[in-house]
């Protein structure tokens, strides 16, 4: 079993970058989804409303976020001291709004007023306590600072597909190549690259599964979200991938690294 890619998204609901090399810190795989998207009540934006999102392109640059706006232009994303409380999902937290200009671009594009908001260092989100004892922390990702994918089961659900989708329908960190479809069922905990990651429950999928990510609209059939659910379905949704966090500490992944399976049902 091996790593076969990695993914980062700067900012909640744009495009992602794959990456060779994936830096871990606290809140997860640095620079991911520590910057977001919110409206005028404060309640964040994603692919789920404005599917043109994804075509909204990020970028890093010797540590910066960069975003590139079609019709509009580039722009760095630098936090101003400007604190705001925003939501994602059920939580409020403390953020700090970008500094003009990207946000009146991103507003054009969505024809919504919309703001940029960062996740300082300083504001504390926590994992779900729900399925984490530990008081781990996560930033403006849905619920988790990691999303495993497992190819093969990839593989197996466009088999079932008229049109195959990619992997980047499902927004995952990791892809892992070499288990069985559906192997990932039964994981609890993982060593990758010689790092431990916990794997506390499969991940419920939604309509942003339906946005095709190069042209930024949903299919008009709901898939792959349609198929999924006539054999993924569970009292808790229709599942595919898992929810990951890692032991917390620094460190770097790989493209190509090992992984090997340390606890499974």
């Amino acid at each position: 079993m091996r790593v076969r890619s990695l993914y980062i998204y700067p900012v909640k609901s744009l495009r992602g970058i794959a990456v060779q090399e994936m830096a871990l810190d606290g809140f997860g795989p640095a620079d991911d989804r520590r910057w977001m998207i919110v409206d005028r009540e404060n309640q964040f934006v994603t692919q789920r409303t404005h599917p043109q999102l994804a075509n909204v392109g990020t970028e890093l640059i010797d540590g910066q976020v960069w975003i590139d706006v079609p019709g509009q232009a580039r722009y760095p994303l630098s936090a101003g001291p400007t604190e705001r409380s925003v939501r994602v999902w059920r939580d409020w937290v403390k953020g700090r709004l970008a500094e003009p200009g990207p946000a009146a671009a991103v507003s054009a594009f969505c024809g919504q007023s919309v703001e940029l908001v960062y996740m300082p260092e300083s504001t504390f989100r926590r994992v779900d306590s729900g399925w984490v004892m530990d008081r781990r922390r996560v930033g403006f990702a849905d619920g988790f600072p990691f999303l495993i994918v497992n190819q093969a089961s990839l593989d197996d659900l466009n088999g079932r597909l008229q049109v195959a989708v990619d992997e980047r329908r499902f927004r995952p960190n990791i892809v892992i190549d070499g288990p069985e479809p559906w192997a990932e069922d039964v994981w609890r905990s993982l060593d990758i690259g010689k790092r431990s990651f916990s794997l506390p429950k499969p991940c419920s999928r939604c309509v942003m599964t339906t946005v095709d990510p190069d042209r930024g609209v949903k299919a008009p059939d709901s898939e792959p979200l349609r198929t999924l659910g006539r054999f993924r379905r569970t009292a808790d949704g229709v599942m595919f991938g898992v929810n990951a966090l890692h032991d917390g500490k620094p460190g770097v992944i790989r493209v190509g690294d090992a992984v090997e399976i340390l606890e499974q049902e």
